[in-house]
């Protein structure tokens, strides 16, 4: 049998497998999270709401955290905790209040918009609550130049908000939610460097909390504080929290899926033993997380997009993932207990991040912030690979031309490698002939037959094996390369020329697929055909297969893998006809 040809579709064969593996999971993924959404809202109180300002399912009582003794800390939380708002050491009322169920009567006057550079945002006075986030620098669909795209929002479509607040003895969302007033109900940070939103609170007894919102040009990250004065005659004492709540509704991120893909939803956070700890929709229903942890931060995730709070780096938090009764998954932090004596004001904060996963930005905002670039195992691989591309983009401009030169240097360092392997092959084209004197020599001897095999492959100095282990070598950069290319938003919406106006999604017109499996067509006939002939049928139909999986790959992914071909092709031809010559001279 002829071993090189059998390990070098084996290789094939596997790496065949590995991407109708993803393509599975990725189906898998999808039905998990519809699966999800139906399970949980089935005859639940849930109730869609029209208009992003009259929603009060955004702050009603069972979705705010509690604060637990710290006896409670890592171990079983008990639903009353995660469905209701306890005080500290108080007894717990199971009772969920579910007067704030319907949609509210009140809407735009209820609502604070703020417009920067960057980001345009809804704020909720019913608890401070950040309700929508569109990222003026992203497009919903690259065909309609006026939309943004909106990450947070709550409609019928999607419930995906971010809330804050005080909790715990006298936290002021304790038992409902605070209701804020604002001397403006639009804000436009102009030409500014930096915008302040406050939103102010007080009650009859001398207390007043200020809820501040700091924007920053050029920027994704808002500072939250909250200014307590308390001027009563009693101590007060609170505790901040910060949650993001999402339904289970799959994430739309205009650009980028393909068929092998299988973009993580969920929840994140980092842990002393888990830089990168990932919650499935499905596993926070299983397993609630909760655990303390100095500095971190708490995120949900999705592909291209994420939306984070990062509290105080210097303070303990702790740091949980639930779902609601109402079917809601909520991933979010309590801070220690902040205590103000009479006369005196004190000051808790946190900053919250909603904008793209660019993990240079990322890793500037909290440590390991940037790992929600999600490369799988082999990122120490893609690392490497991304940064070396946003180098070649730096200078020409363009991504698609980025990605070929990053191709053309990929092939250059993997050179003398491939040389190996194309050698191989056109030495066992040249002695086919011999081969095929031997196998019909001894047919009936199969032990015979490979005996004589390995002495021609000694006399002839050729390595069975040298032809398949430098493309074994090189699957890791390949996989690598494709996590890279379908993980990095700077490829969302990136033209290359022509009809591709967008290297995250499939190319329309199918050129570069086709384009890829002719290569792999033409590259088969500068190879010795299988003598087996079910081998032969194998190789005869890669192609076609490839072909197929391609069709949905991004464009990006699938441009960089014909320049690989068109160049391995013409390395292997050139090093064929030189064998074949000096065989024939001989």
């Amino acid at each position: 049998m002829d071993i090189q040809r059998t390990l070098l579709i084996g290789a094939i064969m596997l790496l065949s497998f590995m991407l109708l593996t993803e393509w599975v999971n990725f189906q898998e993924a999808k039905e998990e999270v519809v699966s999800t959404e139906s399970r949980l809202t089935s005859g639940s109180a849930l109730t869609p709401v029209n208009t992003v300002p009259s929603d009060a399912n955004t702050g009603t009582d069972n979705d705010m955290p509690s604060t637990l003794p710290s006896s409670k800390i890592g171990g079983t939380v008990d639903a009353a905790y995660t469905d209701d708002i306890p005080e500290v050491g108080a007894v717990v009322d199971t009772t969920v209040d579910t007067t704030t169920a319907a949609p509210s009567k009140a809407a735009s006057n209820d609502i604070v918009q703020v417009f920067t550079d960057n980001l345009q945002v809804a704020i909720d006075l019913n608890g401070g609550d950040v309700v929508e986030v569109a990222l003026a620098q992203f497009l919903a669909d690259i065909d309609d130049p006026e939309t943004p795209f909106v990450l947070l929002e709550n409609n019928s479509q999607r419930v995906y908000v971010a809330q804050s607040g005080l909790i715990g003895k006298n936290g002021i969302d304790s038992k409902q939610r605070a209701k804020y007033q604002s001397i403006s109900r639009r804000y436009d940070m102009g030409s500014s460097d930096t915008l302040q939103v406050d939103l102010l609170w007080s009650n009859n007894a001398g207390v007043s909390v200020t809820k501040r919102f700091s924007f920053h040009r050029d920027s994704y990250v808002v500072d939250v504080d909250f200014i307590i004065n308390n001027q009563s005659s009693a101590r007060w004492q609170g505790n901040l929290f910060g949650q993001i709540k999402r339904d289970s509704s799959a994430a739309e991120t205009g650009g980028g899926g393909g068929m092998g893909m299988q973009p993580f939803l969920g929840a994140a956070t980092t842990t002393p033993d888990d830089r990168f700890k990932k919650f499935s929709f499905d596993k926070m229903l299983k397993e609630p997380f909760r655990e303390q942890n100095t500095g971190g931060w708490i995120a949900m995730i999705q592909h291209y997009f994420l939306s984070a709070w990062i509290p105080n780096p210097d303070q303990t938090h702790t740091y949980s993932t639930r779902v609601t009764s109402t079917g809601f998954n909520i991933a979010g932090f309590t801070s220690p207990a902040v205590i103000i004596d009479p006369g005196n004001q004190g000051e808790v904060s946190a900053r919250f991040y909603a904008g793209p996963k660019d993990q240079y930005s990322l890793q500037e905002i909290s440590p390991f912030l940037e790992l929600s670039v999600d490369y799988g195992w082999l990122w120490w691989v893609a690392q490497p690979l991304f940064w070396l591309l946003t180098k070649i983009f730096a200078v020409v401009g363009n991504w698609g031309a980025a990605i070929i030169l990053l191709t053309v240097l990929i092939k250059a360092v993997f050179f003398k490698l491939s040389a190996t392997s194309y050698k191989s092959m056109a030495n066992m084209r040249r002695v086919q002939p011999k081969m095929a004197d031997i196998r019909e020599q001894y047919a009936d001897d199969k032990q015979k037959q490979s005996q004589a095999m390995m002495e021609l492959y000694k006399k002839e100095k050729i390595n069975p094996m040298g032809g398949c282990l430098p493309i074994l070598v090189q699957m890791p950069v390949f996989i690598a390369l494709y996590w890279m290319l379908m993980e990095s938003v700077e490829l969302r919406h990136a033209p290359f020329i022509l009809w591709i106006n967008d290297l995250s999604v499939m190319d329309p017109y199918f050129v570069l697929p086709l384009m890829m499996g002719a290569s792999m067509f033409f590259m088969q006939k500068l190879n010795p055909p299988p003598p087996d002939p079910m081998q032969a049928k194998i190789m005869q139909w890669l192609p076609v297969i490839f072909t197929f999986f391609f069709l949905w790959f991004p464009a990006g992914l699938v441009l960089y893998w014909v320049v690989n071909n068109l160049l391995s092709m013409a390395q292997q031809y050139v090093i064929t006809r030189q064998i074949e010559n000096a065989s024939a001279k001989a």
